[in-house]
């Protein structure tokens, strides 16, 4: 009998490619309510620059992918759901709660959680390839294989694994596509599709060759005051860097080389707890790119969300305006759906134009494109892309929870999501409303708080706010949520509100009680 220690990447890949053949199939019966259907969902944060800084995060972001619960409203389905620590059973309750039309207890019989045990910041695909009890676990769980999948949150050889040592195939990109999504992959990508991108260059990886790139660009663009310095891999911002290029000799001048060198060498990162060594040193060891800034008198950088489906229909899911903070406004925070419909369209093409150039490419399952927006004096939008996620990223979940909740479907042509009755519904989601006093409160106490302020979500006005992220809110002050409305200003409104409520009841919680007599 094979064990995945006796086979090599090649035998590897050949038996992923075989269960991968069967995806179409598995995706099809997903749709007719089958006995012994099943989706086993491993959020495994497995990117080099995760945010997460210890077990407690890692395990709320590995819950962000909790909304897959609602998946249980299909009355045959069997969800088994793996987490590197066991899940708080009220948080299970909160979420089953949430299902349209499903008895809770019934959704809870047929949903399977399994713990590793194992609370270290590793990725969660590898604590479960290591402990091969565990995966036999994981197997037993599945109903039937031949109507199974596995549900990632990324794609890498970790997750091919898991897939190969369950039998199942792996709705998720190729893990060998995965240099597209990089940030040198993706700009030439967009160069081979004809997508304008930022001035810069790209398969960069030492001093040297940042120095070089960024004299090329300044000949170019004599007028460029900043560039940014991004990590092949980084995630949501934290692995960019600033570089201030204004006040630097004419181009080609004399003292231009050793000018620039200096100016790299005072870069700012976009992550506070990393210094100049230590990014530069994941620049060389990771490679990357070096872009021009984009300027104008209006700057906004929104996000089109697609999916290619098992086969190879591309589909537009969504667009969204991304909330961006930290050092140099990099950093993703959250989001607004849908983008503002000044600019929507003028993303959604190239979007659509990358999104069939990896569908031939053999790219599967979600991902996304970032852009950067900017208005000139004129009033005119021009759209740059600047990013590709080749997997779920930080507006999957919000978008998701949406489309489970109040069902209907996103119309392209408007730019909305409509419910089933045509009404248009918009967003507002965070995975970081972080705040010390946060840190007073449970995520009991946070369900009571919406609960008395009616920010709960209603399924009969199908608004509301819905949590995720609340297994650290106690230990590390932050949660995450998206608020649900009528209208922008409505989902806006109950975002804020809900911030107020548990910033009120954070701070009540603080103050000290009277000493018992």
């Amino acid at each position: 009998m094979d064990v995945l220690a006796g086979l090599d990447e090649e035998q590897r890949y050949a038996v992923f490619d075989d269960l991968q053949q069967r995806l179409p199939q598995v995706w099809d019966a997903m749709r007719r309510d089958l006995p012994g259907e099943s989706a086993v969902v491993v959020p495994s944060i497995s990117l080099d620059s995760s945010t997460a800084t210890n077990g407690t995060l890692m395990q709320a972001m590995e819950e962000r992918a909790l909304f897959q619960l609602l998946l249980l409203r299909q009355p045959m389905l069997t969800l088994v759901y793996v987490t590197s620590s066991p899940i708080a059973d009220e948080i299970v309750d909160y979420y089953l709660g949430l299902l349209p039309g499903v008895i809770p207890s019934n959704a809870r019989r047929r949903l399977r959680l399994v713990s590793v045990g194992d609370a270290s910041t590793r990725p969660l695909s590898q604590k479960v390839l290591d402990r091969p009890r565990v995966l036999r676990r994981i197997g037993e769980l599945v109903p039937d294989r031949s109507v199974s999948h596995l549900i990632p949150y990324t794609t890498t050889e970790l997750e091919r694994d898991v897939a190969i040592s369950l039998g199942i195939p792996m709705y998720g990109s190729d893990p060998r596509l995965a240099s597209l999504g990089s940030k040198s992959g993706c700009r030439r990508l967009f160069a081979d599709v004809g997508v304008r991108a930022p001035v810069g260059a790209e398969d960069l990886r030492t001093v040297d060759d940042l120095a070089t790139a960024m004299t090329r660009m300044r000949a170019d663009l004599p007028s460029l005051a900043e560039v940014i310095v991004k990590i092949n891999e980084g995630v949501s911002g934290s692995g960019n860097a600033l570089v201030d290029l204004a006040g630097l000799p004419a181009p080609g001048g004399p003292g231009e080389e050793a000018a620039v060198r200096a100016r790299i060498s005072e870069l700012r990162p976009e992550a506070a707890d990393v210094g100049v060594e230590a990014f530069l040193a994941d620049f060389e060891r990771l490679g990357g790119v070096v872009e021009e800034r984009i300027t104008g008198t209006a700057i906004t950088s929104p996000s089109v969300q697609m999916r290619v489906l098992p086969d190879r229909t591309v589909e537009l899911l969504s667009t969204h305006d991304q909330l961006l903070g930290g050092a140099s406004g990099q950093k993703y925070l959250g989001c607004v759906f849908p983008a503002d419909p000044a600019y929507s369209r003028l993303i959604v093409e190239p979007a659509v134009a990358v999104g069939r150039d990896l569908a031939q490419r053999g790219v599967l399952g979600r991902f996304a494109v970032d852009f950067v927006v900017v208005r000139d004096r004129a009033g005119d939008w021009t759209a740059h892309a600047i990013e590709l996620n080749l997997r779920k990223g930080g507006t999957t979940h919000p978008f998701l929870t949406l489309q489970f909740l109040v069902g209907g479907e996103y119309d392209g042509d408007a730019g909305l999501y409509r419910t089933a009755s045509g009404a248009p519904k918009f967003l507002v989601a965070t995975d970081h409303l972080e705040d010390d006093r946060l840190r007073a409160l449970t995520p009991r106490d946070v369900f009571d708080v919406v609960v008395r302020k009616r920010l709960h979500f209603d399924h009969s006005h199908k608004t509301g706010v819905v949590f995720h992220m609340l297994s650290c809110v106690t230990e590390c002050g932050r949660l995450g949520m998206t608020a649900i409305g009528d209208s922008p200003e409505q989902a806006w409104q109950t975002y804020q509100d809900a911030t107020e409520a548990l910033l009120e009841e954070a701070t009540a919680a603080l103050a000290p009680g009277t000493l018992p007599r």
